[in-house]
C-alpha cells in the first residue's frame, strides 16, 4: 500500500533536514557581487600563493593605480586606451620589456578577476598588448669557477656568520635553487641516510623535491650545524643579533638580507658586485653542463617543467664567445 507522499516521514533526521533545506534555499539566492576593494584583496591573498609574485603584483598594482589617481581616473572609467597609455608610458620610462610585460600581466589577473567577480564589467587590459621578448638565453650572470673558488676561500671557518654564509650560498650553488627555497630550510630537511645525504627544497607553486647533497655542500652543512646547534623545525640559516654577530635570532634569513650578504660577500672576495642570490642557479647550471651533464638532467634538478627554461641559464655560449673573440688582435 502506498503512502501518502505529503504524509510519509523524511528519510533525514529532522535537524539535518532543516538544515540542508536553508542550505538550498541560501544557495537558491542570488549572489552579492563584491566591491571592488574585496574583489582585490581575494586575488592578492587567496589566488596568489607565491609571496614573491604576490609582492610584484601588489606593486604593479598599487603603481597603476597612482598612475589613473594622477589622471582623474575611477575604476569603472578605465579603458583598454588608458592601460595602452600606461604601457607606452612604461616603455618611455625605458622600463625592461620583462618589467613592462609583467605589469601587464598583473592587471590582466586582477582584471580578469574583478570580472569574475562581479566588481567590473570588462577587463580593461585584455587587448593591450606588449612587445614580444626573444632571448636565446637570461639576463642572470654566472660567476667563473675560479670565482666560485676565490669567493669559498674568503670564507673564514672560524667565524659562525662565515659558516652560515658559506652553507647557504653552497645550497644555492650546488642544488640551483632560488633563494626562497634556500631561506626555508630548515635542519629536518637535511635529510642523512647513512651512507648518503639530501636536501629537501620547497619551491614557488608548492613543489618538493630532493636533491642529493654533494660531499662539497654536506661539508658545508655539517659544519654549519655543528657550530651553531642548531636542530628540529628552527630555520636553518638565521639572522645574527649583536654587533658581534655571535648570537643568533631564531628568525629565518629573508631573501633581501640574503642578497645584502651575497654584495658584502662578493666585496670582501674582491669579485664584481653585479652577481646577485640567482646568479648561483646560473652559476650552478653552467657548470653542470660544461662537465658534461645533460640538460635534462639540470632541468630535473632546478626543478623546471620546461627544458627552455633551463637552457635560458646555460652561459655556455658566452663563455665560448669570449674564448673566441679574443683572436682578434691589434
Amino acid at each position: 500500500m502506498e503512502m501518502d507522499p505529503q504524509t510519509e516521514p523524511s528519510l533525514l533526521p529532522t535537524p539535518i533536514a532543516s538544515q540542508m533545506a536553508g542550505h538550498l534555499t541560501r544557495a537558491a539566492e542570488p549572489t552579492r557581487r563584491k566591491t571592488a576593494s574585496e574583489a582585490a584583496a581575494e586575488f592578492f591573498s587567496a589566488k596568489i600563493s607565491n609571496e614573491n609574485t604576490r609582492e610584484s603584483y601588489t606593486r604593479d598594482a598599487t603603481q597603476f593605480a597612482s598612475w589613473c589617481a594622477g589622471r582623474g581616473l575611477t575604476l569603472e572609467a578605465i579603458t583598454s586606451v588608458d592601460v595602452a597609455a600606461y604601457r607606452d608610458q612604461l616603455v618611455k620610462e625605458r622600463k625592461q620589456p620583462a618589467t613592462v610585460k609583467r605589469q601587464l600581466s598583473a592587471l590582466r589577473m586582477l582584471f580578469s578577476h574583478m570580472v569574475t567577480t562581479g566588481a567590473m564589467t570588462h577587463n580593461p587590459a585584455r587587448e593591450v598588448k606588449t612587445a614580444p621578448i626573444r632571448r636565446a638565453e637570461g639576463k642572470t650572470p654566472a660567476l667563473q669557477p675560479e670565482q666560485m673558488h676565490q669567493l669559498f676561500a674568503s670564507f673564514d671557518p672560524a667565524k659562525l656568520i662565515d659558516l652560515r654564509d658559506r652553507a647557504l650560498i653552497g645550497v644555492m650553488a650546488y642544488t640551483f635553487c632560488r633563494v626562497s627555497a634556500a631561506c626555508k630550510l630548515t635542519p629536518a630537511d637535511y635529510i642523512d641516510l647513512g651512507r648518503s645525504t639530501f636536501v629537501r627544497l620547497r619551491e614557488k607553486g608548492g613543489v618538493e623535491r630532493e636533491i642529493p647533497c654533494h660531499p662539497v655542500l654536506a661539508e658545508y652543512l655539517d659544519a654549519w650545524l655543528k657550530a651553531s646547534a642548531i636542530a628540529g623545525s628552527s630555520p636553518l640559516f638565521q639572522t645574527f643579533t649583536g654587533q658581534a654577530h655571535d648570537a643568533l635570532s631564531g628568525r629565518a634569513l629573508g631573501r633581501d638580507e640574503a642578497l645584502q650578504m651575497i654584495k658584502r660577500r662578493l666585496k670582501r672576495a674582491q669579485l664584481p658586485s653585479l652577481f646577485s642570490n640567482h646568479s648561483f642557479r646560473a652559476t650552478g647550471i653552467t657548470t653542470f653542463l660544461e662537465n658534461g651533464g645533460q640538460l635534462e638532467t639540470a632541468q630535473r634538478i632546478a626543478g623546471h617543467a620546461d627544458s627552455r627554461t633551463t637552457k635560458g641559464y646555460d652561459r655556455r655560449a658566452t663563455r665560448l664567445e669570449l674564448a673566441e673573440i679574443v683572436r682578434v688582435k691589434y
